[in-house]
C-alpha cells in the first residue's frame, strides 16, 4: 500500500517542527491510517498510536465511548466522539477519526460511506462525511477513504499554521 508522499511529509514536518502528537482511532478504514502514519518520516516523535475499533463493543471498551452514542448508528456524533476519545486515551494534541462501510450493507442502507472527524486540543475542528459509489470495492474504499482524511489533515495543519501566524 503507498500513500501520498508529499502529504505525508507534510504532515511529519508540521507535527515534528510544532512538537505536536497525534493519534488515530478508525473503523471503516480498518488499520490504513495507522499504516499510513507509521510510514511518516520521524513518525516516533509524534505518532503516539491507534486503535482498530471495528465493533461496537470494542469502541465502548477500547476508547469509552458512551453507549447511548456507540449503539446509535454511524454518525457524526460517533466519530467525533471516537476522535476526542482517542486524543485522551494517548495524551495528544491530535485524534483523527473514521468509521462508516466500506461495502454496502442492510446497516447502511445499501450505502459506502464514511464519517470523518480531527479533534485538536479537545475540541473537533473538522468533522465531515464522504459517500462514494456502492459498486467501489471495499479495498479502494478504505483506500480513499485514507487518503482523503489524511488531505483533510494536512489542510487543518495549514490552517492551525495560519492561525499561529496571526497571532503572533
Amino acid at each position: 500500500m503507498e500513500f501520498p508522499q508529499p502529504v505525508l511529509e507534510h504532515i511529519s514536518r508540521y507535527l515534528t517542527v510544532q512538537r505536536e502528537t497525534i493519534a488515530v482511532a478508525e473503523s471503516v478504514t480498518s488499520g490504513f491510517l495507522q499504516l499510513a502514519f507509521s510510514q511518516m518520516p520521524g513518525a516516533e516523535q509524534f505518532y503516539n498510536g491507534g486503535i482498530t475499533a471495528y465493533s461496537t463493543d470494542e469502541k465502548i471498551k477500547q476508547l469509552g465511548i458512551d453507549q447511548k452514542i456507540a449503539n446509535s448508528t454511524v454518525s457524526k456524533e460517533l466519530t467525533n466522539a471516537m476522535a476526542l476519545a482517542v486524543a485522551h486515551r494517548f495524551a495528544t494534541d491530535w485524534g483523527l477519526a473514521a468509521t462508516g462501510y466500506a461495502s454496502p450493507s442492510a446497516e447502511s442502507d445499501g450505502s459506502v460511506f464514511s464519517f470523518y472527524s480531527i479533534a485538536y486540543r479537545g475540541r473537533v475542528v473538522l468533522s465531515d462525511f464522504i459517500e462514494l459509489h456502492p459498486l467501489t470495492k471495499p479495498l479502494d474504499a478504505k483506500n480513499y477513504f485514507t487518503e482523503c482524511l489524511l488531505s483533510c489533515l494536512r489542510r487543518e495543519l495549514n490552517e492551525h499554521i495560519l492561525e499561529l501566524t496571526l497571532e503572533n
